[in-house]
């Protein structure tokens, strides 16, 4: 029975698609939305009590957030994203809840106030707030990625997803990461490997 993953290409389902894709993991799309009810269903609701995508059901065995849906999907269904050794393990996680933390919140509130409201309800102030908050953040990834080209160093991991695919939405309505060259540098490389480049043409054709 394949995984299956409720949500849709537009929402943070892409995360574990791309995962998914990147691990040669097989799964179905369960397209869920937010704006019909899907989420609300007592169905649903069986398997996210939150109402939100996306959702992971693995034979029976549900999980939401999509970040932690990428842990598990890497450590026991893809081949080659998740770290072999213990230290590889803990900056996976480190990488991972510092992305949560330290860049989505802001992201959000940038992309929020930038294209994804309507005109009349964009909150310039917010977005600027937003945007001096995440320049911290890309900085400190900026440093980071000064030495290596990856997110653990010479190979590309779950980590990577992780971190850029919480950027990819704000990346393709083309934000300016010109003040940080190496960040630039590689979410090009994460967003041109082929599984990039397929979830990306789903977002784009749903």
């Amino acid at each position: 029975m394949a995984l299956k993953i409720y949500g849709l290409p537009r929402s943070r389902a892409i995360r574990n698609m791309w995962a998914c894709e990147e691990g040669g993991v097989a799964y179905e799309l369960v397209r869920t939305s937010w704006n019909d009810g899907g989420t609300k269903t007592p169905e649903f609701l069986k398997l996210n009590p939150n109402a939100a995508v996306p959702v992971m059901d693995d034979d029976g065995f549900p999980l939401f957030e999509s970040l932690a849906i990428n842990l598990y999907i890497g450590k026991n269904k893809a081949k080659g994203l998740y770290p072999t050794d213990a230290k590889g393990e803990a900056k996976l996680w480190q990488w991972t809840l510092w992305a949560a933390t330290e860049l989505e919140p802001h992201n959000g509130a940038y992309a929020a106030n930038t294209y994804m409201l309507a005109p009349e309800k964009r909150d310039p102030a917010v977005a600027a707030a937003a945007w001096t908050k995440l320049s911290k953040a890309l900085g400190v990834l900026d440093q980071h990625l000064a030495a290596q080209p990856w997110m653990l160093g010479g190979s590309f991991s779950l980590a990577d997803i992780n971190v850029s695919g919480i950027l990819l939405s704000i990346y393709l309505n083309n934000a300016d990461f010109s003040a940080w060259k190496n960040t630039k540098a590689w979410l090009d490389r994460c967003f041109d490997r082929p599984a990039a480049k397929k979830i990306i043409a789903a977002r784009a054709a749903s």
